[in-house]
Protein backbone atom coordinates (compact mmCIF):
# COMPACT_ATOMS: atom_id res chain seq x y z
CA UNK A 1 0.00 0.00 0.00
CA UNK A 2 2.76 2.44 1.01
CA UNK A 3 6.47 1.87 0.59
CA UNK A 4 9.09 4.12 2.15
CA UNK A 5 12.79 4.25 1.31
CA UNK A 6 15.17 6.32 3.41
CA UNK A 7 18.64 7.58 2.62
CA UNK A 8 21.12 10.26 3.64
CA UNK A 9 22.51 8.96 6.91
CA UNK A 10 26.20 8.82 7.64
CA UNK A 11 29.03 9.75 9.96
CA UNK A 12 29.46 13.41 10.79
CA UNK A 13 31.35 15.40 13.40
CA UNK A 14 29.53 17.35 16.08
CA UNK A 15 28.25 20.62 14.69
CA UNK A 16 27.86 19.23 11.19
CA UNK A 17 24.78 18.66 9.07
CA UNK A 18 22.97 15.88 7.25
CA UNK A 19 19.87 15.78 5.10
CA UNK A 20 17.75 12.65 5.25
CA UNK A 21 15.38 11.73 2.43
CA UNK A 22 12.31 9.52 2.43
CA UNK A 23 10.73 8.54 -0.88
CA UNK A 24 7.15 7.33 -0.69
CA UNK A 25 5.30 5.20 -3.22
CA UNK A 26 2.20 3.04 -3.45
CA UNK A 27 -0.47 5.71 -3.24
CA UNK A 28 -0.92 9.38 -3.92
CA UNK A 29 1.60 11.36 -1.94
CA UNK A 30 -0.86 13.95 -0.69
CA UNK A 31 -3.06 11.29 0.93
CA UNK A 32 -0.51 10.32 3.59
CA UNK A 33 1.10 12.00 6.56
CA UNK A 34 4.81 11.39 7.07
CA UNK A 35 6.90 11.71 10.21
CA UNK A 36 10.47 11.06 11.35
CA UNK A 37 11.50 8.90 14.30
CA UNK A 38 14.79 7.66 15.68
CA UNK A 39 16.02 4.90 17.94
CA UNK A 40 19.32 4.75 19.79
CA UNK A 41 20.74 1.40 20.97
CA UNK A 42 18.95 0.15 24.07
CA UNK A 43 16.32 2.88 23.95
CA UNK A 44 12.75 3.17 22.73
CA UNK A 45 11.89 4.70 19.41
CA UNK A 46 11.21 8.40 19.78
CA UNK A 47 9.44 11.03 17.75
CA UNK A 48 11.47 13.67 15.91
CA UNK A 49 9.29 15.62 13.47
CA UNK A 50 6.15 15.43 11.39
CA UNK A 51 3.70 17.45 9.35
CA UNK A 52 0.26 18.08 10.71
CA UNK A 53 -2.43 16.10 8.95
CA UNK A 54 -3.29 19.09 6.80
CA UNK A 55 0.29 19.22 5.57
CA UNK A 56 0.43 22.95 6.21
CA UNK A 57 2.37 23.04 9.47
CA UNK A 58 5.20 21.08 11.04
CA UNK A 59 5.69 19.85 14.59
CA UNK A 60 8.99 19.01 16.26
CA UNK A 61 10.21 17.26 19.36
CA UNK A 62 11.96 19.59 21.79
CA UNK A 63 15.27 17.92 20.99
CA UNK A 64 14.87 18.79 17.31
CA UNK A 65 13.30 22.23 17.53
CA UNK A 66 15.55 24.96 16.20
CA UNK A 67 18.02 22.53 14.63
CA UNK A 68 15.98 20.24 12.37
CA UNK A 69 13.60 21.11 9.55
CA UNK A 70 11.10 18.82 7.88
CA UNK A 71 10.15 19.61 4.30
CA UNK A 72 8.72 17.90 1.23
CA UNK A 73 8.82 17.88 -2.53
CA UNK A 74 5.43 16.73 -3.76
CA UNK A 75 6.61 16.29 -7.33
CA UNK A 76 9.22 13.78 -6.15
CA UNK A 77 7.04 12.14 -3.47
CA UNK A 78 9.86 12.87 -1.04
CA UNK A 79 10.02 14.12 2.53
CA UNK A 80 13.27 15.51 3.91
CA UNK A 81 14.74 16.05 7.33
CA UNK A 82 17.47 18.67 7.37
CA UNK A 83 19.58 18.22 10.49
CA UNK A 84 21.92 21.03 11.50
CA UNK A 85 24.21 21.54 14.48
CA UNK A 86 24.28 17.83 15.13
CA UNK A 87 25.23 16.54 18.57
CA UNK A 88 26.56 13.14 19.69
CA UNK A 89 23.21 12.46 21.35
CA UNK A 90 21.61 12.59 17.88
CA UNK A 91 23.29 9.29 17.07
CA UNK A 92 20.49 6.86 16.21
CA UNK A 93 18.87 4.77 13.53
CA UNK A 94 16.43 7.18 11.88
CA UNK A 95 13.16 6.11 10.31
CA UNK A 96 10.46 7.76 8.31
CA UNK A 97 6.93 6.53 8.83
CA UNK A 98 3.56 7.16 7.23
CA UNK A 99 -0.09 6.96 8.07
CA UNK A 100 -3.32 7.79 6.33
CA UNK A 101 -4.80 10.63 8.35
CA UNK A 102 -8.49 10.32 9.15
CA UNK A 103 -9.05 13.95 8.23
CA UNK A 104 -7.27 17.08 7.15
CA UNK A 105 -6.56 19.21 10.19
CA UNK A 106 -3.79 20.71 12.30
CA UNK A 107 -3.63 17.56 14.39
CA UNK A 108 -0.61 15.28 14.19
CA UNK A 109 0.61 11.89 15.36
CA UNK A 110 3.78 11.61 17.44
CA UNK A 111 3.41 8.05 18.76
CA UNK A 112 5.11 5.27 16.77
CA UNK A 113 2.15 2.90 17.13
CA UNK A 114 -0.06 5.36 15.27
CA UNK A 115 1.96 4.87 12.07
CA UNK A 116 1.24 2.01 9.71
CA UNK A 117 4.19 2.08 7.32
CA UNK A 118 7.90 2.30 8.00
CA UNK A 119 11.11 2.60 6.07
CA UNK A 120 14.16 0.45 6.68
CA UNK A 121 16.02 3.13 8.61
CA UNK A 122 19.19 5.08 7.94
CA UNK A 123 22.00 5.37 10.47
CA UNK A 124 23.09 8.76 11.76
CA UNK A 125 26.31 8.76 13.76
CA UNK A 126 27.69 11.96 15.28
CA UNK A 127 31.21 11.90 16.66
CA UNK A 128 32.74 14.21 19.25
Amino acid sequence: QVQLVESGGGLVQAGGSLRLSCVASGRTFNTIAVGWFRQAPGKEREFVATFTWSGVSAYYADSAKGRFTISRDNAKNTVYLQMNRLKPEDTALCYCAAKVPPRSSEQYSAAPFEYDYWGQGTQVTVSS
